[in-house]
């Protein structure tokens, strides 16, 4: 009986054998073949969701079972990915990939590898496709976009975004034109009406032209993280948007940066290619860290902006004490120009004071936050009793908030 069952297991091993030689055969023949297309755009953009498409076509006469790997670049952090599904004879299918770059830069995907199986699965070929590819990771070019829709569209009350009534006339003149029902009769030009003996009307348009700067500081406070970005990275997305909306709404935006001394500069200017430039300098930004000096702050501006204008200033305090020693030099830039100081809420604290307490350190713990938070609004009432505008502001509100101060003041005819 043993033969028996040894012959019969012979047979069936040397079955299987042939079998894996005919199926290993199969997958490397010239015609067979698997060819996958990475698509992923050249501009990716920091802290959003980009997708990342792949098309696979199985190239086979089979059924199989396809294996994708690709190469991330290190800075994505990705090691667990790997597609696999099923594929019919020359069948082609694609899917998408969402990643989210935390760090601006230069990103190196490499090959993809690819592993499909025979007719009978007893063997599996692997092929490279050669892939490599660079693609650079930009401040929110998805958020300036999304904001530029968002604003000036009809529904920009549903993003946050807040019409603020203009008060008075601090509009520029614009034309005399004749008077239509529904016109304030206030703005009645009575020498014109006199002269063309008709209702004639003064009409005003939005003040433009006016130079708005954006001012980041990139010491070593701007390191702090949070939600992924450090608060320089949310503030280089937040001044691209921002720069964006000043540039559509007919003023000009400028770029500084500074830390212990004066960084990079762009003029504030209108032209069409401004956004673009801002967003290749804002591209090249780098944490320092140094400890911010704001008399070289004050000096740099007094050398780089010599007409009045707005200075959102993106920066972050933690304590009074830093705010003190800063103020001086900020009073003075207010003197020249209209300052807007953008400080960060500490989200995390905020979480922490809102917590039940069951035990001393929970006790500890949640006073020590409402102190900090505490301390944050003292140092945004210490700059408007300066007369200092400030925003305080959670980081995923700084966009919105920013725009909305930028309305305020606009409509108020402060700047």
């Amino acid at each position: 009986m043993l033969p028996f069952l040894y012959w019969i297991a012979l047979v069936l091993l040397c079955g299987i054998f042939a079998a894996t030689i005919v199926d290993t055969l199969i997958l490397f023949k010239k015609s067979q073949n698997v060819k996958v297309v990475r698509e992923v755009s050249e501009k990716l953009s920091l802290g959003d969701e980009n997708m990342v498409r792949y098309k696979v076509k199985s190239e086979l006469n089979f059924s199989t079972e396809i294996e994708l790997i690709d190469e991330f670049p290190v800075q994505l952090q990705i090691r667990d990915f790997a597609f696999k599904q099923t594929y019919a004879p020359e069948q082609e299918e694609s899917f998408e990939l969402e990643i989210t770059p935390d760090e601006r830069g230069e990103y190196e995907f490499g090959n993809i590898n690819v592993f499909f199986s025979g007719p009978t699965r007893l063997a599996k070929r692997r092929i490279i496709i050669p892939a490599k590819q660079t693609v650079s990771v930009y401040p929110s070019i998805i958020q300036m976009k999304n904001f530029e829709l968002k604003f000036f569209s009809k529904f920009s009350r549903l993003s946050g975004i807040k019409r603020i009534r203009k008060l008075g006339l601090n509009n520029e003149f614009e034309q005399i034109k004749n008077y239509v029902q529904g016109d304030d009769y206030r703005k009645i030009n009575w020498k014109a009406t006199s002269r063309r003996k008709n209702l004639m009307i003064n009409q005003f348009q939005e003040e433009k032209s006016q130079m708005v700067y954006s001012l980041i500081d990139k010491s070593r406070v701007m390191r702090m993280p949070f939600e992924g970005l450090t608060l320089l990275d949310l503030s280089i997305n937040s001044s691209l948007v921002f720069s964006n909306i000043v540039v559509n709404k007919g003023d000009k935006a400028g770029l500084l940066t500074f830390s212990d001394k004066i960084g990079q500069h762009v003029k504030a200017s209108s032209r069409p290619q401004q956004v673009r430039l801002i967003l290749e300098t804002l591209y090249r930004q780098k944490t320092e860290f140094n400890e911010v000096n704001y008399n070289t702050l004050y000096h740099g501006v007094r050398q780089f902006i010599r007409n009045r204008s707005m200075l959102m200033i993106y920066t972050n305090f933690e304590s009074m004490y830093s705010l003190q020693r800063a103020l001086p030099a900020i009073r003075k830039l207010n003197r020249l120009h209209l300052v807007v100081i953008v400080m960060f809420e500490n989200t995390e604290l905020v979480e922490i004071s809102q917590q039940e307490s069951y035990q001393v350190s929970d006790i500890y713990l949640k006073t020590i936050a409402e102190k900090s938070i505490l301390d944050k609004r003292l140092m945004a009432q210490e700059l408007a009793k300066y007369g200092i505008h400030c925003v305080l502001t959670p980081p995923k509100d700084l966009s919105v908030n920013t725009i909305n101060k930028y309305l305020e003041v606009k409509s108020r005819g402060a700047l």
